[in-house]
């Protein structure tokens, strides 16, 4: 299959229609197997469900079905504006002290990222008081949002104390931020962080590729380096079905 365009018609040619099995569910475990053998590889588009209903003798239902169980199962994504396409796997984070760009990296998924904005600015109170900055004091903002393989995964803005006003676009549009602390030799040894959920809101539903109002996953992180002074302070958000976090419980 190129990388936009039809399924093998023989893919789907021993369907049981009149057995017992659902038809979603046989058409969803050929697409599925064929995704993970690597017949279908990421970035793979598939043809629009009407299309392919019609060409496979299948209601449009059934292959909505279908499609959405792979979808929930983080194998295919729906783009707006693009269509139905194969991803390399949702990213589940252990809730650790490291960056989603180092995360994509260290798990092969090519990550990059848009540069919406950089620019010096007051910091808000929230901000100043997180970063444990004087009122008033003039910080580093930064917003981008992050792709895997070319799908968005999350929109980041994170906010620098004056010492990093240096920090460049093409540095940001290069690295990972913690990559560019480690770099200038910030030692980061503990954060406070807090996780939840909400829609998505402003222009998050156009940066994500998803739908006005969808839910979002959200993170907010401040990153304390060895001496115990804050360095940074992030508040992200994440497309839930790319997107989620993983939590180790032990019993006191």
């Amino acid at each position: 299959m190129t990388n936009e365009g039809q399924l093998p018609s023989d893919l789907f040619m021993d369907l049981d229609r009149s057995g017992p099995m659902p038809l979603y569910f046989q058409v969803a475990s050929r697409l599925e197997e064929s995704i993970r053998s690597g017949a279908l590889p990421p970035g793979a588009r598939l043809e629009n469900e009407i299309a392919l209903g019609e060409r496979l003798g299948l209601s449009r239902p059934t292959i909505r079905r279908a499609i959405q169980d792979l979808v929930d199962k983080g194998l295919l994504v729906r783009r707006r504006g693009i269509g139905t396409q194969v991803v390399h796997g949702p990213v589940t984070r252990k809730v650790e002290l490291t960056s989603l760009y180092d995360d994509l990296a260290q798990g092969a998924q090519a990550p990059t990222t848009q540069l919406i904005a950089r620019d010096d600015v007051v910091a808000p109170d929230a901000v100043a008081e997180a970063l444990g900055l004087p009122v008033g004091t003039t910080v580093v903002h930064i917003r981008r949002v992050r792709f895997a393989e070319d799908v968005p995964m999350a929109v980041l803005e994170n906010y620098l104390p004056p010492e990093f006003t240096d920090v460049t676009d093409e540095d940001l549009r290069s690295h990972g931020l913690y990559q560019l602390l480690r770099g200038r030799g910030v030692t980061m040894r503990v954060a406070k962080q807090r996780i939840g959920a909400r829609a998505a809101s402003g222009d998050e539903a156009d940066l994500l590729e998803i739908e006005d109002g969808d839910p979002v996953l959200t993170m907010s992180r401040t990153a304390y380096d060895a001496s115990g002074r804050a360095v940074e302070y992030g508040v992200h958000c994440y497309r839930p079905d790319r997107y989620s976090f993983e939590v180790t419980l032990v019993d006191k």
